[in-house]
Parts: C-alpha cells; sequence; structure tokens
C-alpha cells in the first residue's frame, strides 16, 4: 500500500494552543480525560417520551362515534369522516403537563375542518347525498365532545402519575440561581420534577440541595437516584459546560433550559412557572435514514458524473509519477471506528510510521505542478465518495483524522472526542467557515459539535450547496 503523509490543516503553533480551563483538579469540566473529564454511567435507554397511543386511541374511538351520525348514508362518507379526522388530528408531542383546555381550540377546530370538508365536497360531487345541517351539527357535536373527554382522561392519568412517581434531577448552573430553582420546582410537586442535586463549578456554603462540583460526584447521583431530567438554568451553561451537558445526554437524560430570571415567549412549556424547553444534544439522530439516503443519492450520482475525470486525473498521475495512484491511510471514523480513507496521490510516498505520526509534508520538496492543480482545486478529495458509498464516511460532517492525532487532540482540546458521536464526512461546518489549512483545531472542534447538536438534514443541503460554491474560489486542502 503507498502511504502519504496529508491531513486537513498543519498543527497550530503552540501560541495558537488554547489556554487550560483554570477548574480544580477533578472539577466537572476538568479537560484531563479524553471524554471530557466525566465518567458518565454506562448507556442507558433515554428516558421514555409520553406515549402517542393513549390519545392516538382516544381519537380514534372519538372518530367513530361521530361517524355514527352518518348511518343511513353512504358507507363510504363513515370512512371518510375517520380518515379525515385522523389525518387532522394534532400531531405535535404533548407537553408535560398538558391539559384538555390547552388544546381544546385545536382539536375541536381540526374536527370541524375535517366535517366541513367532506361536507363541502359532498355537496360539490354529490348534491343528492348532500349531509343536512342537523347531521351535520351532531356529528361535529358527537366527535368534539368525545375526544375532548378521552383526552381530558389521558392528561388526568399522565398527571397522577408524575405527583405519585416525580422524575428525579439535577439543576445545572450557578450554584445561587440553581438553588433558587430547584426551591422553587420542589414547592410544586404537580410538576412532577423533583431535583435532588445542584451541578456547579463552585460549591455553595448556603442551606438547600447538595452541590455536586466533580464528575464522580455526579456520576453517584446519576445512579443512586435514578436522574432522567436535567435543567440548565443559566444561557452561558450550554456553551460553558457543553461536554458535561453532550455526556448527560450520552447518558440517557432529558435536558431542559429553563429562563430563570426573564420571561421568554419563544417556550411552549412551562415548569414551575418558568418558562423552559427542551435542549436536544447527544448523537441520537431522528433522521438518520434521510441523511443515509441523501449521502447514497448524492455520491453515487457523482461519481457516474466525474469517473470520467477521475480515470483521466488517474491517467495523468500514473504517466507523470509513476506507480501508486490511490493514496489509503488509516482514519477514525463514528465511535472511534478506524476506516480506510482513498485519495488521488498528491505527496511523496512515504513510510508506514511517518504517514501515521507526522502531520503534513505539504509543499516540501517541490510538488509537481499537477499535484498541485489536483489539491487546490480538491480534485483529490473526489475519491471519499466511494467511501460515502460504502458507509465509511458522510458527504457532511466532522473531518476525519489519524489514530495517532485523534488522541494527541482529544487529550489536549475540549470537545474534540465528541465529534465522533457522528459520521465523519468529506465537508462540514468548520470547513465552510474557513477552517481549512493553517486554522485552529479547538475552532473545528466547537463548529463541529455545534453542528452535531442543532444537525438536520436541511442543514446538510445547505452545507453542501456552501461547499459546491466555495469550489469556484478553490483554496486547497
Amino acid at each position: 500500500m503507498t502511504a502519504e503523509s496529508t491531513a486537513e490543516s498543519p498543527v497550530p503553533s503552540p501560541g495558537a494552543q488554547p489556554r487550560e480551563h483554570g477548574f480544580p483538579h477533578g472539577s466537572v469540566l476538568s479537560p484531563h480525560r479524553r471524554d471530557g473529564g466525566f465518567r458518565m454511567p454506562a448507556r442507558r435507554p433515554p428516558a421514555r417520551p409520553l406515549a402517542p397511543v393513549p390519545l392516538l386511541l382516544t381519537d380514534g374511538a372519538a372518530a367513530l362515534l361521530g361517524a355514527l351520525a352518518l348511518v343511513g348514508h353512504r358507507p363510504i362518507l363513515p370512512a371518510l369522516v375517520v380518515a379525515a379526522s385522523m389525518l387532522l388530528r394534532p400531531h405535535r408531542p404533548p407537553r408535560r403537563l398538558q391539559g384538555v383546555l390547552d388544546e381544546l381550540p385545536l382539536v375541536c377546530g381540526r374536527i370541524a375542518a375535517a366535517w366541513l370538508g367532506i361536507a363541502a365536497a359532498v355537496a360539490a360531487y354529490a348534491p343528492h347525498h348532500a349531509l343536512s345541517v342537523r347531521t351535520l351539527a351532531l356529528g361535529l357535536a358527537v366527535q368534539s365532545a368525545a375526544a375532548c373527554t378521552g383526552r381530558a382522561l389521558v392528561h388526568w392519568r399522565r398527571r397522577t402519575l408524575l405527583r405519585r412517581r416525580p422524575r428525579a434531577a439535577l439543576v445545572v448552573g450557578p450554584a445561587p440561581t440553581a438553588q433558587r430553582v430547584a426551591a422553587a420546582v420542589l414547592r410544586h410537586p404537580a410538576c412532577g420534577v423533583h431535583p435532588v442535586g445542584i451541578v456547579s463549578e463552585l460549591p455553595d456554603s448556603a442551606e438547600g440541595l447538595p452541590v455536586l462540583t466533580t464528575g464522580e460526584e455526579v456520576q453517584r447521583a446519576l445512579i443512586q437516584n435514578g436522574v432522567r431530567d436535567i435543567l440548565t438554568v443559566d444561557p452561558a451553561v450550554r456553551t460553558g459546560q457543553a461536554p458535561l451537558l453532550r455526556a448527560l445526554a450520552e447518558s440517557g437524560c432529558a435536558l431542559w433550559e429553563l429562563d430563570a430570571d426573564s420571561p421568554s415567549y419563544e417556550a411552549r412549556e412551562q415548569l414551575a412557572g418558568f418558562s423552559c424547553r427542551r435542549l436536544e444534544l447527544g448523537s441520537g439522530r431522528r433522521g438518520s435514514l434521510g441523511k443515509r439516503a441523501l449521502d447514497i443519492t448524492v455520491s453515487g450520482t457523482a461519481l457516474l458524473l466525474v469517473s470520467p475525470l477521475l480515470l483521466l486525473c488517474a491517467v495523468v498521475l500514473r504517466l507523470s509519477e509513476g506507480p501508486g495512484v490511490v493514496f489509503r491511510q488509516e482514519r477514525i471514523g463514528k465511535d472511534g471506528r478506524p476506516f480506510t480513507l482513498l485519495k488521488l496521490r498528491t505527496h511523496r510516498p512515504v513510510d508506514e510510521h511517518e504517514s501515521a505520526t507526522r502531520w503534513s509534508v505539504a509543499n516540501e520538496h517541490g510538488m509537481p505542478w499537477f499535484c498541485r492543480v489536483l489539491r487546490r482545486s480538491s480534485l483529490d478529495e473526489l475519491l471519499q465518495l466511494w467511501n460515502v458509498v460504502r458507509g465509511d464516511m458522510s458527504l457532511v460532517g466532522p473531518r476525519p483524522e489519524r489514530p495517532y492525532f485523534v488522541a494527541q487532540f482529544s487529550q489536549t482540546y475540549p470537545g474534540y472526542a465528541a465529534r465522533h458521536r457522528m459520521q465523519t464526512g468529506i465537508t462540514g461546518l468548520a470547513q465552510i467557515h474557513g477552517l481549512r489549512g493553517d486554522t485552529s483545531i479547538e475552532d473545528r472542534a466547537r463548529f463541529d459539535n455545534a453542528y452535531i447538536d442543532n444537525w438536520s438534514l436541511w442543514q446538510d443541503v445547505c452545507i453542501l450547496l456552501r461547499t459546491a460554491a466555495a469550489l469556484v474560489k478553490p483554496t486547497g486542502s
């Protein structure tokens, strides 16, 4: 196998190294371990969301009851009413403490839309079977009453269970604010949340819940209390303690951000009077099938289109530079799994050890003109489309690195190891923000984790479009 030393950018100079955090040894944010400074319990199944089945059955039963008003009409009409009602039923996940009055306008409005829509269609296409006002009003009233009654029972049952078995929670943030929020939540047991500890950088001498300042204390609290909810009470926590929050999310906890001091009119939910919103972190990706479908479609099509160009480049390389056209190198992918990355060779061959441990030999020993063209135009990266088809990589994701440097950077840069929660990619959020070449590894890790934490299929499409636009003015890798 021909080996050559290459990487995404040169190692930053010593002056560019990030300064060490000033937390005491063993603190919650200590970056001295590869996992970001924490030892969380083994991955647990995520906390189960509110099951949609009870509400689905309730809405179905209500639709069937409403359709009884159409007895004596053509059989297709009751079926249409049931189908339209189920298609228009509310599909949003219910709030933690939702009541039937909160959703009554939405439920009744959609039931009315289903009935009125069917009545209008029947009047237009089969006037001799038009629904009378009495039939329409009776069916609408019966279905609305049944749906609201059934949903009220479901919500009452859920609130009762929450009061009897509240979910244990940790409050993360500055100790004084966290203690105040925890005390307020404890005064309202109907919330269904029972704070059992505070996670803060510094201990607090005031009375209240115990303050956890080390990873070992957090781990013990998670296990002993069965903690499944995390409440963050300061906007700075999301960035300042991002490694902690990601570790907690990976352990199966649900993350909630509370506005402790100022109300937020964007939040859908409230907890003890505090506006709150769900934070989506961690590696779970609801759209993984869509991402894989996008990868297969785009990479497969692109390979077919560029195969003549790849063949031409390979022939020119073979004639001008000799054997060894394809460059293969071990890189680290998702969850730390190694794979073989493919590129067109643009560097001189080196031995295996140098290829694995030396950062870059770019611009050394007079790189041939054709190799410079390949690098500056990023044509040497096109073979990675085959890595995408095979499933080693994705089109969009954090750039993969060699095992030697993954171990080194994971020790030095907080958050670097967390990049491997998602499949590595040919391009990513860091690359479209100019983080190629001689740029900060710390900045790349931050952008990569931001991409993972806020992933969406549309974001992948936008990154691909911006990458394609950037190829018009190539800068090389």
